[in-house]
């Protein structure tokens, strides 16, 4: 009979918005996900990593180091191919941190005023790493390919959603419904594959 190794996974997050989607396309590993908050953990973390893995790997390692548990952390943001693929791993410290997403927004739309649509290419990219118990440590990527919209729309989203433009579905990631977002989002393609990282880990340990 298998026995379930992975009791409790903390995910090293307080955003509220990304904690609704990792719960639901986690839900069926049935093991409890908690955010940093709920854990209890008022830890300093500093990303000084060069790549989104990099910072990836060290918000779960840091956490790690205050707990015995799975620990989960992503690192994401977007990349503009006209600015040169700003904001990139600053994407949460873009203008400051203390900056609304409303303001970082119409000042990327501002930077883009008169390009043409063919050259507003941009991507979310999302990086997960979970850190085991015993030291491992697994990473993977999920990217969503877009282009960036000439004035925010929706209100489903968070972050640079409202300018994320995808052609397919001829709206913002704003504007999608929370079951298309984590179908098409880079986190929910990193978040799948790391799914299928836990599931394996769990049959490695099992009985």
């Amino acid at each position: 009979m298998k026995e379930k190794k992975i009791r409790k996974i903390i995910f090293a997050t307080g955003n509220e918005g990304k904690m609704k989607e990792i719960r639901m396309i986690l839900a069926d590993l049935n093991v409890e996900i908690q955010s940093l908050k709920e854990a209890g953990i008022d830890i300093d973390i500093v990303e000084d990593g060069k790549t989104f893995e990099e910072n990836a790997i060290i918000k779960a390692s840091t956490v790690a180091s205050e707990c015995d548990a799975v620990v989960i952390a992503d690192d994401s943001g977007l990349e503009v191919d006209y600015l040169n693929k700003e904001p990139g791993i600053y994407s949460a410290r873009y203008m400051g941190e203390d900056t609304s997403y409303h303001i970082k927004n119409a000042n990327i739309i501002e930077r883009l005023k008169g390009v043409p649509e063919e050259q507003r290419t941009a991507r979310f990219v999302c990086a997960i790493a979970a850190f085991f118990p015993e030291g491992r440590i697994v990473t993977t990527r999920g990217i969503m390919e877009g282009l960036i919209a000439y004035e925010e729309h929706g209100e489903n989203g968070f972050g640079y959603d409202p300018i994320f433009y995808l052609p397919k579905y001829k709206c913002t990631t704003a504007e999608l419904t929370s079951e298309q977002k984590n179908l098409e989002s880079h986190r929910g393609k990193a978040l799948r594959e790391m799914k299928r990282e836990l599931d394996r880990y769990e049959d490695s340990n099992s009985k």
